[in-house]
């Protein structure tokens, strides 16, 4: 059968099943598909296709009605890890570290505005010309970006960010070679010590996904909060823990709510931790305000190309936020209030990994002072296509005094 001969049908069927459902009368996901069904064996072309064409003919259209069209397929792969459709024509998947075109498509760019205004509407929030930016999360807790015109202007650009279905912990990225067993140790004693720990990294190097990894070590007794522009992380076990999202400004009057207004909100709700899925502004002062008001062992990520260039980025912030402090006291809040830095990186071979761990000393010559402790050294086994090397312990941690408080030393 060609393949234009199909797409026809299979928009025909669309069509007619379409026009049934628009009564207002609630059908079942079974009710659809036998709907389906009865209309695929009343067509003539029914005995041109096999069963194999006629079955996925079927889960094409059911996709196209109850689920998002053609991304429901790639959603279904567990190995894809990120979707970007940009207009209804282009679609790209990153499988295994390696970008690539997918073969589908949409059958139109009414069809891609249908499956946007699905997403945005699955999370109770709006996109549209006025307010073309949308940040949102599937069912799933795929993280999902989308830009319309005026913004966009080669059509809609939607960006799907997968995650692993079971939570990550320290010892699967032991196992995926993101860290050896000695640092996952080291990390584990330095989470169940409540130190203040910062995630760097790049775009795609796994902030998030190493934040929930480190998570797991908390222990289940404490009451811990989540803040997120869009929920996704994945604490397992711990019964007293308070998921917190922030909220666009939308068409009803409805007043923003910012991560800044979250953690200001957090605080007054007796948290033993607080946990921030990005910082990205202003909001590093409440941040930094509450790593130095008894809230020890909390955790959050920034946007960054090396551990150093993270504390550059935190002074910029403060400075923004604060105004006309002095860079003098602004370096002390930072030195006073983090304890441990870590960045992620994405290496050629498309590996995620952990380059760089340091520890925050203090404040000492208007300098924020710091030591590596773990440094990522490639090895004389690397090549352009594959990636060698381990992590080298470079230092002793200075400060234990969060250990010894433990009873980790």
């Amino acid at each position: 059968m060609k393949p234009e001969f199909y797409d026809l049908q299979r928009m025909l069927i669309r069509a007619e099943i379409a026009k049934q459902l628009e009564g207002g009368q609630e059908f079942s996901d079974d009710q659809i598909r036998e709907m389906i069904d009865e209309s695929l064996s009343a067509r003539a072309c029914s005995g041109k296709l096999s069963v194999a064409l006629r079955r996925r003919m079927a889960e094409e259209i059911f996709d196209s009605i109850r689920g998002l069209d053609v991304l429901q397929r790639i959603l279904e792969d567990e190995e894809v890890t990120e979707i970007m459709v940009n207009g209804p024509d282009r679609i790209f998947v990153e499988k295994h570290g390696t970008l690539f075109r997918w073969g589908g498509q949409f059958e139109s760019m009414e069809k891609l505005q249908d499956v946007i205004q699905q997403i945005a509407a699955g999370c109770n929030r709006v996109v549209n010309e006025a307010s073309p930016i949308l940040d949102a999360r599937l069912e799933d807790g795929s993280r999902v970006n989308v830009v319309l015109a005026p913004v966009a202007l080669n059509g809609p650009a939607v960006t799907i960010r997968r995650f692993p279905t079971e939570g990550m912990t320290l010892d699967k990225l032991v196992q995926l070679g993101a860290l050896s067993e000695e640092c996952a140790a080291f990390l584990r004693r330095l989470v169940k010590s409540r130190y203040n720990i910062f995630i760097s990294g790049g775009t795609g190097s796994g902030k998030t996904t190493f934040l929930n990894a480190l998570s797991q070590a908390i222990s289940e007794s404490e009451r811990i909060i989540t803040i997120e522009d869009s929920a996704e992380l994945q604490l397992a076990g711990i019964e007293n823990l308070i998921s917190l999202e922030t909220r666009n400004q939308n068409v009803e009057g409805c007043r923003p709510v910012t991560i800044r207004d979250l953690i200001r909100t957090s605080l007054r709700m007796r948290p033993s931790r607080i946990i921030v899925g990005e910082i990205r502004g202003a909001e590093i002062s409440e941040l930094l305000t509450a790593y130095n008001s008894g809230h020890a062992g909390s955790m959050s990520t920034g946007h960054a190309n090396s551990a150093q260039d993270m504390l550059l980025r935190m002074e910029t912030m403060l400075l923004m936020a604060l105004g006309e402090m002095p860079l003098e006291a602004i370096r002390r809040q930072i030195a006073s209030g983090i304890d441990i830095l870590i960045h992620l990186g994405r290496m050629r071979d498309g590996n995620r990994k952990v380059l760089e761990i340091r520890e925050i000393l203090g404040f000492a010559d208007g300098e924020i002072l710091t030591q590596p402790l773990y440094v990522f050294e490639e090895n004389t086994e690397s090549t352009r296509e594959k990636v060698c090397g381990s992590l080298v312990r470079k230092g002793e941690l200075i400060h234990e005094e969060k250990l010894a408080a433990a009873g980790m030393v």
